[in-house]
């Protein structure tokens, strides 16, 4: 599978007159070799990935990732840097014939293209890029959608095993400690994101950030979770009631849940992103709730739990058969809270397959 992704890659640069490719995005980096170290920031990688329109690809670390890459990045030359990247490039790229590189431009510092510049004193050209690699990314393959249904139902089955306890006096954080912890103990490489959940009128955040605030009888509690497994990502919110759920909850429930179902109907390969959005936005408006729906209805999930393609009402671009699609409508209310129900799904020739099994509190 790497093989045919690099080839394809190779074929793109031959394409655009480049003699090499810099990826150091760290999904990218994952996608193209099986190097699976993670980077502390953008400001200290472990790794870039040297890939030329012909040839054996490279993979420039230093001695701290020595050992992994060797074992993950099978068909790459590992090299160590020792007195950074700039000066290995400098006497690398003339024994590989690069004159024109290009560089991932937005995971790559601009003081870093400076020092390299430097370094290459104009015997190589730099030429920025943007979604090379991410384009590739969009459509899984068969195998990638199976890796992702397994995360998909891990983090099912453990929303399941916590939901099932949290009981008024709990904190947000030890929910949201419980649901990552568990992640671990079950066999995940990490949380997808930060786990939010939120009490009460704190649901009213869309990206709320746990605190400790005490749950109560009568409260909204708004959990949206995902996990890494085999290092794709799964992404799923749901939003129950402490005790038996008043009108008004149910009310605003529903239509969260037929915007949903509005919008499931309509993905299919060819359909436009937009008017995926408009479909669940146009249900909301219907329940005097479009004022209240302000974010995308959803993203594109794979090695990272955002990517393309972005389900919202500027995007033109049309569903391909085999991307991976998040449906998450939501409704905030400040000083009440707010009701988000996400799922994920494929999109198929004829329509998408969703892969959530869990339908807790999907049709109350």
């Amino acid at each position: 599978m790497i093989q045919s992704r690099l080839h394809k890659l190779q074929a793109s640069l031959r394409g655009r007159n480049l003699d090499a490719v810099l990826i150091t995005e760290p999904a990218n980096r994952r996608y193209l070799s099986g190097y699976t170290a993670a980077d502390h920031g953008i400001q200290e990688s472990s790794g870039v990935l040297l890939i030329s329109k012909n040839g054996r690809p490279h993979l420039l670390t230093d001695s701290r990732f020595e050992l992994q890459a060797q074992e993950e990045a099978q068909g790459f030359k590992v090299e160590l840097y020792r007195k950074g990247l700039a000066v290995m490039l400098k006497a690398l790229l003339p024994d590989l014939s690069v004159r024109r590189l290009g560089f991932e431009s937005h995971y790559f510092l601009h003081a870093a293209v400076g020092r390299l510049e430097k370094a290459l004193a104009g015997a190589t050209e730099l030429v920025p890029l943007t979604g090379l690699v991410e384009r590739m990314r969009e459509v899984k393959s068969e195998e990638e959608i199976s890796l992702i249904r397994q995360s998909v139902r891990l983090n099912e089955r453990i929303f399941q095993q916590v939901s099932g306890t949290v009981a008024p006096g709990m904190t947000e954080i030890k929910v949201a400690l419980a649901i990552e912890r568990a992640m671990r103990e079950n066999g995940a490489e990490r949380p997808s994101f930060d786990t939010i959940v939120a009490f009460g009128s704190n649901a009213a955040k869309p990206h709320a950030v746990p605190t400790d605030r005490i749950l109560r009888e009568g409260e909204i509690v708004l959990i949206d979770m995902g996990l890494i497994l085999n290092g794709y990502c799964s992404d799923m919110t749901r939003t129950l009631f402490v005790g038996k759920p008043d009108s008004l909850f149910l009310e605003r429930l529903r239509a969260v849940r037929k915007a949903q179902l509005a919008a499931v109907k309509v993905i299919r390969a060819g359909a436009v992103c937009r008017e995926v959005d408009q479909a669940a936005r146009q249900v909301l408006d219907k329940e005097g709730m479009g004022k209240a729906f302000g974010h995308s209805l959803g993203h594109g999930v794979g090695l990272a739990v955002h990517e393309a393609p972005s389900l919202n009402p500027r995007n033109r671009k049309q569903l391909h058969a085999g991307m991976i699609v998040t449906i998450e409508p939501g409704v905030y209310f400040p000083g009440w809270g707010g009701i988000r129900l996400e799922n994920m799904a494929v999109v198929r020739e004829d329509g998408c397959e969703l892969l959530n099994e869990d339908s807790t509190g999907l049709d109350l």
